[in-house]
């Protein structure tokens, strides 16, 4: 039996007074998915472990199985994985947005839904005027920024220290951005600069680790350099002259070092090749440090206006070739941090239609069984704007599965589902039992 995931990001969310008091999933037209809670088996699951922030890269790993306490590093390395940057020993990578501030307070994490061609030019221009030696007697840039995708790019830190507190940006939509700047982590004392190995000591020995501190005054400082930067780049100039949301500073958040995993191979025997399809470097990320194949799709945004029919027969041919494969849909996320709930709606419906409705039709009528799994990975409530780590709603179908007595796909159904409330790695466990 061959087994996909189909995760739509962020999909799950609490009931809504306009909808009459349901939840969007309850709401929306999406027969597809009924009709798999209905010829499936249905429960709920906890993704996010106590003590981790509901993000997708904390609960997109806990889907695949992994333990967090073991090889949570944050986004950033994931990060990295993705673009291609090989990270060093002494690398510190953390998640770098290009936000839009205004009137002291974030209003947007995305840099007002910025392109990746004109990331570039910004990133490089960050580069050209941030990405400097600290001291001549060091004489190696401290610093640097790799361009990723959109608004969603990378800062490394050579030396860096793990251990600061940060707030993602998206966390935090039309709050003063002041008092969210990076602080060192509290925890007993103050953390001093990271040791390393004595075999790592010749990729160091020309720049001194350093503390907490010292690693959250340096981000700082270069978010407010990057401010007074950008403000005159001839990108926001524009936009200012139309009146358009500007790219107007850098937002790092997430980091860590580079993450120690095994393949999803090595976890589990009845996974001999894997793909991963997704838009996002994040999800990406953690596909290559699961082994799995990466799929790129033509227009595939992460947005609503996404690929989702691209997606869909990525899938399928990924499905002949390979025994395993994870589907990841961006859009209803980014439309919940917007709090469009319209447009929610529609990327619900536009999953349910343009990607799952054309993977079903096509793998029911294969000889060979394939078991599919429909979850989102938190929720991203509309009328918060933020990520909710409660349990998340799944589902999972194959062919002469006995169903259970859910007759539609959604927060409150899939309580009574079969598979009753399962945590962290019990979800992965189960799914590949079957």
């Amino acid at each position: 039996m061959k087994h996909i995931i189909i995760l739509g990001d962020g999909m799950a969310d609490l009931p809504v007074e306009r909808l009459g008091g349901k939840t969007l999933l309850q709401y929306a037209h999406k027969p597809m998915m009924d009709q798999l809670a209905r010829e499936g088996r249905c429960g709920r699951l906890i993704t996010v472990p106590e003590g981790f922030p509901p993000g997708s890269e904390v609960a997109n790993t806990a889907i695949l199985g992994y333990d967090l306490n073991k090889v949570y590093e944050g986004r950033g390395p994931l990060e990295a994985a993705s673009i291609g940057y090989e990270m060093a020993d002494d690398d510190f990578a953390i998640r770098c947005n290009i936000i839009t501030l205004e009137d002291g307070k974030i209003i947007t994490h995305n840099g007002g839904n910025l392109e990746t061609e004109d990331a570039r030019v910004l990133i490089d221009y960050l580069n050209e005027n941030l990405a400097k030696p600290i001291n001549e007697r060091e004489g190696c840039e401290r610093v640097k920024f790799i361009c990723g995708i959109q608004y969603r790019h990378l800062l490394v830190i050579k030396g860096g220290n793990k251990h600061i507190t940060c707030a993602p940006p998206h966390d935090h939509p039309n709050k003063e951005w002041r008092p969210l700047l990076v602080k060192e982590e509290v925890k007993g004392k103050a953390h001093e600069a990271r040791e390393y190995s004595a075999a790592d000591k010749s990729l160091t020995s020309h720049l001194s680790p350093l503390t907490s501190k010292q690693t959250a005054d340096l981000i700082n400082e270069l978010i407010l350099k990057s401010q007074e930067l950008l403000a005159k780049h001839p990108y926001n100039l524009e936009k200012a002259a139309k009146g358009e949301r500007q790219a107007n500073s850098i937002w790092p958040w997430s980091g860590g070092y580079r993450p120690s995993m095994q393949t999803l191979m090595q976890q589990y025997p009845e996974i001999k090749s894997g793909a991963v399809i997704s838009a996002v470097d994040l999800i990406q990320g953690i596909g290559k440090y699961a082994g799995l194949r990466i799929v790129k799709v033509p227009g595939a945004t992460g947005l609503a206006d996404t690929n989702y029919e691209g997606k869909a027969q990525a899938a399928i041919e990924a499905l002949k070739r390979d025994d395993f494969v994870f589907v990841h849909v961006e859009a209803s996320d980014e439309a919940g941090h917007d709090g469009d709930l319209e447009l929610k709606l529609k990327t619900i419906e536009y999953l349910d239609q343009r990607l799952i409705a054309p993977i079903y039709n096509e793998v029911s009528t294969w000889e060979e069984s394939v078991c599919i799994a429909v979850l989102p990975d938190h929720l991203t409530p509309v009328e918060m704007r933020i990520h909710v780590g409660q349990p998340v709603p799944f589902l999972i179908w194959y062919r002469g599965i006995k169903p259970d007595e859910v007759q539609q796909y959604d927060e409150v159904s899939c309580v009574s589902g079969s598979y009753g409330l399962l945590k962290l790695h019990e979800f992965m466990q189960e799914f590949m039992r079957l």
